[in-house]
């Protein structure tokens, strides 16, 4: 039997702005169809149930990475830009590079920066407390990243705003070339010479990540060519994501505002609550792999060579894996949710994310009784990215 022939099939479009809008129902109508679905609109499987996205993310020899991880096929058409040396190489060469970020991004590493970064989390909070009312995504989700995360990498102050459309430029083009992947690349080498510039040694100081890594061309881990190109990934993957992992958690915890007064309760529990905003909104909702091989998933044969979409955010609320998934709840245990990927290609700044979200979250906790939404927020639209374009909030002071 063939089984292509009997698989279930959508013309359901994860690329358009009526699925960005609310992309639950689909999500929902995909893992009810079975445990891999043909998309017609693009000639592509997708898988949405936790078990199959888990098992796609951790057998990266099946399902690879290095033929891109959007929807064009690396092997068949020239990338948009150079390929990730992280993100978009698998073992052994992979190993290489991620070695060297594990390394400058280590647990240790992590240690060093709370201090810092706690003490900028307080004084942001502060000054939004004297605020009648503010946009929470310009003024607290982007801008707690865009203070401390390139300090962290060692670069110097000007332009940093230039990282909020590098990684919209980058994530769109993990979609089709819709309107969203054409508007974001429009003005694109301007920012993209000034992101290359940023990755190269003599623009970085002595003590930041961004030196660490060029350090690694003298031990003979990277080549003095390779070194910048991961410097750009992590600028790639170190802002936007963190800045849509914090705007879901800050429209969690005013949507449910006793989950907020439990973590007021306990502090402790703010990295609780970051994790569950990634599990709960999934900032990173789609990745692509290829397969290598002919393989069978659920009773239906792929070729080599068929690109899969893995649904993330899907994944994240399946009943099959979640107990009541619809609900946010910070005491929840959020282990195994695919938030920051899995297996050897697992987002490899998510300490970093975790950190800022939590000395974020710690912050609100000792220092406000209540937040409050005092406009209607507003989605932005990416290929791949979950988030916030504005939240309106006032933040009430504890008495």
């Amino acid at each position: 039997m063939d089984f292509a022939t009997v698989s279930p099939s959508s013309d359901a479009d994860p690329f358009s702005r009526g699925f960005f809008a609310d992309p639950f129902p689909t999500h929902a109508a995909l893992r009810d169809a079975g445990p891999v679905v043909r998309l017609s609109r693009y000639g592509i499987w997708a898988v949405a149930r936790y078990d199959e996205v888990y098992r796609v993310l951790n057998d990266w020899e099946t399902f690879s990475s290095a033929r891109g991880v959007g929807l064009s096929d690396f092997a068949k058409e020239k990338p948009w830009r150079l390929p990730s040396l992280v993100l978009e190489t698998d073992p052994p060469f992979h190993d290489r590079t991620r070695k060297v970020l594990n390394r400058v991004l280590s647990p240790a590493a992590m240690k060093t920066l709370r201090e810092k970064f706690a003490a900028a989390a307080d004084a942001l909070v502060d000054a939004l407390l004297e605020r009648e009312s503010f946009d929470a995504v310009p003024e607290l989700s982007e801008a707690f990243p865009l203070a401390v995360f390139p300090d962290a990498i060692g670069m110097p102050p000007g332009d940093r705003h230039n990282l909020l459309p590098y990684g919209n430029m980058v994530f769109n083009s993990f979609g089709p070339r819709n309107d969203l992947f054409n508007d974001a690349v429009r003005d694109a080498a301007p920012v993209m010479a000034w992101v290359q510039l940023q990755s190269q040694r003599d623009q970085l100081s002595d003590d930041g990540f961004g030196a660490q890594i060029h350090a690694a061309v003298a031990t003979g881990e990277l080549t003095a060519g390779e070194a910048p190109m991961v410097v750009r990934s992590l600028l790639t993957a170190g802002v936007d994501t963190t800045v849509s992992g914090l705007g879901a958690a800050l429209f969690c915890l005013a949507r449910f505002p006793e989950q907020f007064q439990i973590l007021r309760e306990n502090p402790g529990l703010a990295r609780a609550a970051f994790e569950e905003a990634v599990r709960f909104e999934t900032p990173v909702q789609t990745f692509f792999r290829t397969t290598t091989r002919p393989v069978e998933i659920g009773g239906v044969h792929l070729d080599e060579g068929e690109k899969v979409l893995m649904f993330l955010g899907a994944a994240n609320r399946d009943p099959r894996k979640w107990d009541l998934p619809e609900e946010y709840d910070i005491a929840r245990k959020t282990v195994g949710h695919v938030g920051f990927g899995f297996g050897v290609h697992a987002c490899v700044g998510q300490l970093l994310a975790r950190l800022e979200g939590e000395v974020v979250l710690q912050a609100l906790a000792r220092k406000v009784a209540r937040l409050e939404i005092v406009g209607a927020p507003r989605r932005r639209f990416n290929n791949t990215l979950r988030g916030l374009e504005s939240l309106p909030l006032k933040l009430h002071k504890v008495h």
